[in-house]
This record gives structure tokens, C-alpha cells and sequence, in this order.
């Protein structure tokens, strides 16, 4: 299908659902396993003022999401609040137009993230986002591989910059063959660094395929110049880091203690709409690629919990409203 006959599709499901005047949604309104998800019945979302409402074409499940649902990230006032949606990474037309905004323009196949925490996500029929943080969709690949961009790759980018390694040096990328390390793998090698990515043994061809010059699953012995820990394996990962050398994790509440002058980071994802322009860019030139690992109608996003929550999974579970 191309990209054409997918716009056309998606916006003929705009019309016959905006003709309701609810959507469904994803939220769970206590902590616990999949079961406690539930598909509401919710308003469809208005645009504010530098927003846009995005008729959803996929939304990705994250780590995120699951470790929220089950309580390992504390989320202040869930049980105040009466419900939370679930969903960051959304992909899918530009339906509507807040105040303010002139553009992308209605029917622009577009990502973007959802940035903070709300009664409704990014996993129902609509999302509203801020206009500045979308950008337009890849030509290379279809939305839902797209959807699979926002979060992580901009979670891999930002992490890297804070790095702040030179052409040359060691870098560590532990949790390799995750989305979020997947992608600083590739972004890591087009920016001219040895990358050394950690992940099992049964990972590593994955691994070289996605640029990496070294593939290891033991950290015995090894020394480079700054780590980025996506899985995240703290001091197992903090001990290869040379001394004075930086070390980046995705888990502030994991970080390893200080110790040998070396620089401690924790990237806070922020949704940078010109930067994703530029992540995309990267991905219609081959420089990124998508990986989707299993998709699933909305009606199983319990499903696609209890399969995250397994394991093993390479490449990102998508959800299709």
C-alpha cells in the first residue's frame, strides 16, 4: 500500500468516527498486571492552542507504559485522578487545528509524542499533540513502522548527546537490541564512534547489522570511553567506563553511585519536533531502521502487555486503532 492509499484510508476512518462523539481509549485506574487495562469510551480530544489532534493510525507499546501500569514507576496521583491513558509514540493524519497553528496541514501523515501523563494517551482513535513536537512521516516506511520513531529514537539521540563523544571514541551500548538501543547503535555509528553493544549472545548478528563494530553479551575485561545504558545493567555497566569518562543510563532511579571522576546522565526525553524532522530524514536515507516486532488491534493492548512483560521482544508491539 502506498503512502497515498493510506492517507486516503485513514481519513475516510476520520469522517465515519467523527460523526461520534466519543473515541475509545486505553487507561487503567489501579496498579496491577494486564488485566487491569481497560477500553473506555472517552471524549474525543479538542486541540488547544498550538496543537494538533492526530487521528491515530498506530501507537506503540514501551517500556513505559508497562512498568507505569505495574507500579514500577511512580506516577504521583494516579488514584486522584480517577483513570491514566497509556501511549507515547503515535503516528497517524492530522485531523484538526488548534489556535495559532498553521500548519502541518490537515491530512499530513505525521508522528509525534505525547508528552506527559493523561486521562487519554496516545493509544485511542485520537491524541492531541503539541504542533511544534510533530513531524512528518517517513515516505520510506509505512506508519506503522513509523510510530516506532518518536519516543526511543529521540530517548537514543538525546542520550548520545549527552555523551558528547568524539569520532573515535568507545562507546558502550548496553540493552543493544532494545528499541532505545537499537537505535543509538545506528545513531552512534553514523556519528563516527566504535560502538560496542551489549546484548545476549544470541543477539549478536542483529547487533552488526545494525552497525555495531563489536557485539558482546560479557563485560568482563572491557574498557571504553563513555556508556550509554539502555537495558539498564548499572554498575556492571559503569565498571567498563574508563576513568573520567561519561555514563548515561535510561533509569534515574538505577543510577549507579559516583565514583572515578566519571560523568553521570540521565536523558530526559523532550519532544523536539525540527530534531524528529531530522531523525526521519535519517530513516528515509537507511541511516535508521524501524523494527516492528508483532502489531495488535486495540481490543488486545492486555495482550500486548503480557507479551512485552515476557521478553525477548526485538523491535517494538504496535497497536492499530
Amino acid at each position: 500500500m502506498t503512502r497515498n492509499q493510506e492517507s486516503i484510508l485513514i481519513d475516510q476512518s476520520s469522517t465515519e468516527r467523527s460523526k461520534d462523539s466519543d473515541m475509545r481509549a486505553v487507561v487503567f485506574r489501579n496498579i496491577g498486571g494486564p488485566e487491569v487495562l481497560e477500553i473506555i469510551e472517552a471524549p474525543v480530544p479538542e486541540p488547544g492552542a498550538g496543537q494538533v489532534r492526530i487521528k491515530v493510525a498506530a501507537a506503540t507499546v514501551n517500556a513505559a507504559d508497562v512498568s507505569i501500569r505495574a507500579g514500577k514507576l511512580a506516577i504521583e496521583g494516579i488514584t486522584d485522578r480517577g483513570q491514566l491513558g497509556l501511549g507515547w509514540d503515535v503516528a497517524g493524519t492530522v485531523d484538526a487545528l488548534g489556535a495559532g497553528v498553521s500548519g502541518p496541514a490537515k491530512g499530513t501523515a505525521v508522528i509525534g509524542m505525547v508528552s506527559g501523563f493523561f486521562e487519554v494517551g496516545a493509544q485511542a482513535d485520537y491524541a492531541v499533540v503539541d504542533a511544534e513536537g510533530v513531524a512528518v512521516a517517513p515516505d520510506s516506511v509505512d506508519l506503522v513502522h513509523a510510530a516506532t520513531i518518536p519516543v526511543n529514537a529521540q530517548t537514543a539521540d538525546q542520550a548520545l548527546a549527552l555523551v558528547a563523544a568524539r569520532p573515535g571514541d568507545r562507546i558502550l551500548i548496553a540493552g543493544a537490541a532494545g528499541g532505545v538501543g537499537g537505535y543509538a547503535v545506528q545513531l552512534a555509528r553514523h556519528a563516527g564512534l566504535h560502538v560496542v553493544a551489549h546484548a545476549r549472545p544470541g543477539d549478536a548478528a542483529l547487533l552488526r547489522e545494525l552497525g555495531a563494530h563489536e557485539a558482546v553479551s560479557d563485560l568482563d575485561g572491557l574498557r571504553v570511553d563513555a556508556a550509554f545504558d539502555a537495558a539498564p545493567l548499572g554498575d556492571a555497566a559503569i565498571s567498563t567506563v574508563r576513568d573520567g569518562g561519561t555514563y548515561v543510563t535510561s533509569r534515574a532511579d538505577l543510577m549507579p553511585e559516583a565514583q572515578r571522576g566519571i560523568r553521570l546522565e540521565e536523558p530526559d526525553t523532550k519532544n523536539d519536533g525540527a530534531r524528529l524532522a531530522q531523525l526521519v530524514k535519517l530513516v528515509d536515507e537507511g541511516v535508521l531502521t524501524t523494527r516492528v516486532a508483532k502489531t495488535y488491534p486495540l481490543t488486545e493492548v492486555a495482550k500486548a502487555h503480557a507479551d512485552f512483560a515476557r521478553g525477548g521482544v526485538r523491535g517494538r508491539l504496535v497497536l492499530i486503532p
